[in-house]
């Protein structure tokens, strides 16, 4: 259960009563001790950002509303208050000892700093530091470096003329930095290795387009890696790479599969309404480069029993899944499965039963955990990896540029494909990260899915980790585009007669 489910179901449990509100500053300490954003407090709570926002200004919110963030306002200082007692040094520094400065950590990723400490890319008082580094989680707390305080008059100097316009000096417009490892260095200096590795090739084969892309699909998996391993440097985890792996991931035959259920949507919705219907097949772009990020298992897993989901671990689980009622107008969560029974799921899709099972939602009972193989887990694994690839994606996509953009979705791809029993891939042997991260893009396009049903379009069909059709105007819904967070059209057809309605009304009984 995350953050917001529960806020949901302390609401679902306790009597509404008006509870005061602590301080505008104190309110704002809360949610980012939590390593909330505005945007993920509003979504939980039905108002704007720039509301949630306001209220830690200064204004209060009135009626319902007040209510439910007062709630998560206690429950906020009581989590924060047991994290830090957790942490809580069992020694104290004497006075001719300089105290380190206490941190709680809040996430895997990002520590809250008690003390804050100047920003690496703005210089202004940051709360939160990033793998060792203070930074502002939200990009708009950055703002200009601060001028230094003045000590001593300087020398009387003669006025340096001012750079032309649009030619700064380096020194005017600052120096962007990024973290590498435990030090920093200057973006710029960093290697675009996938820029490198496009040219590279268009320059081997005298710009011959297609064979620079044939080039760059075999290498793939091999530059995959070697991203992999360059957005790796520094990072907060070491990975096993070739864990020891229950029989449940190992193939029974030598063309067969494992025992897990990925939970692949393959759904139709059984009827429509009477009457002409244009149904638009939308295209979920880079399914499998969003679910790149998801919860990881960092270790070997571990066996566990008891009907008990522990949010700090990840991998897969034995489950009797919850009967589900919706097939009418929505697909089943688990996929198509013919035979009933407990199953193999992994976590994401373990994770969204339960969400669909909380208080949110109530679309089916909590599915019943009978064992699991699990690890200590991090949804930010990835994450560098994720964005290097996004990044590129974006630029290739501005640019026209199809050889880096096949390049790209390549790279993404393969990569998942290959982290099991591949010939392809040896330096990466994790089928659980494997099945973790399909999983993953099918339950985004359910949560897609849900989204439009929500929205009060129709959903049709649900195929694959891309393919969603609906009836209804999707273009109040979705983002119209090509980049990861937007969907682009794919076909339209249509779907009934007219016939079809006059036909069903003279059958219908007067």
């Amino acid at each position: 259960m995350n953050d917001f489910e529960a806020i949901d179901a302390l609401l679902a449990s306790t009597a509404p009563g008006r509870v005061p509100l602590p301080p505008a500053e104190e309110r704002r300490r809360l949610r980012e001790g939590l390593n909330l954003s505005r945007t993920q407090l509003a979504q939980a709570l039905g108002v704007g950002a720039s509301t949630v926002g306001g209220w830690e200004s200064g204004r209060d919110p009135s009626g319902e509303v007040r209510e439910k963030y007062a709630y998560f306002l206690e429950g906020a200082r009581t989590k924060l208050d047991a994290a830090a007692a957790a942490e809580a040094p069992a020694d104290v520094p004497g006075d001719d000892e300089p105290a380190e400065a206490e941190r709680v950590v809040v996430t895997d990723d990002v520590d809250a700093l008690s003390v804050p400490q100047p920003c690496v890319l703005c210089g202004q008082p940051a709360r939160h530091q990033v793998e060792g580094f203070p930074q502002h989680l939200d990009s708009a707390e950055c703002g200009p470096a601060e001028p230094a305080q003045p000590q001593k008059p300087a020398p009387r100097q003669e006025p340096r003329k001012p750079a032309p316009a649009g030619r700064q000096s380096q020194a005017a417009r600052g120096v962007k930095v990024v973290p590498v490892g435990r030090r920093v260095q200057a973006a710029s200096d960093t290697p675009d290795l996938i820029g490198s590795a496009v040219a590279a090739a268009l320059a081997e084969h005298a710009g011959d387009v297609e064979a620079a892309a044939a080039a760059l699909v075999k290498r793939a998996i091999p530059d995959a890696m070697a991203l992999l391993d360059h957005t790796r440097k520094g990072g907060r985890y070491d990975i096993v790479a070739h864990p020891w792996l229950p029989e449940i991931l190992r193939k029974q035959t030598a063309r067969g599969a494992d025992q897990v259920w990925e939970a692949r949507p393959k759904w139709t919705r059984p009827e429509l309404p009477a009457g002409q219907h244009e149904v638009t097949a939308l295209d979920i772009n880079g399914a499998y480069l969003s679910a790149l990020k998801t919860h990881l298992p960092l270790g070997q897993l571990e066996h566990s029993t008891g009907d008990h989901h522990d949010r700090r671990r990840a991998g897969v689980h034995l489950i009797t899944p919850p009967v589900w009622d919706h097939d009418a107008v929505l697909p089943n969560p688990i996929g198509n499965r013919d035979e009933p029974g407990p199953l193999w799921v992994t976590e994401p899709t373990l994770r969204l039963l339960l969400r669909l099972a909380g208080p949110k939602y109530g679309l089916c009972d909590p599915p019943e955990i009978h064992e699991s193989w699990t690890s200590g887990a991090t949804e930010g694994l990835l994450e560098k990896f994720r964005i290097a690839l996004k990044d590129a994606r974006d630029r290739a996509i501005g640019e026209d540029d199809d050889v880096t953009l096949e390049y790209v979705k390549q790279m993404y791809s393969k990569f998942v494909s290959t982290l099991g029993e591949s010939n392809y891939n040896r330096e990466l042997y994790r089928t659980d990260w494997m099945h973790l991260i399909r999983s993953q893009a099918f339950a985004n396009l359910w949560t897609k899915a849900f989204k439009a049903y929500d929205e009060g379009l129709m959903v049709v069909r649900a195929m694959g980790t891309d393919e969603l059709h609906v009836i209804g105007d999707w273009r109040a819904v979705f983002p119209e585009g090509r980049g990861v967070t937007e969907v682009k059209v794919k076909d339209v057809y249509t779907v009934g007669t007219d016939q079809d309605q006059a036909m069903q009304a003279l059958e219908s009984p007067s």
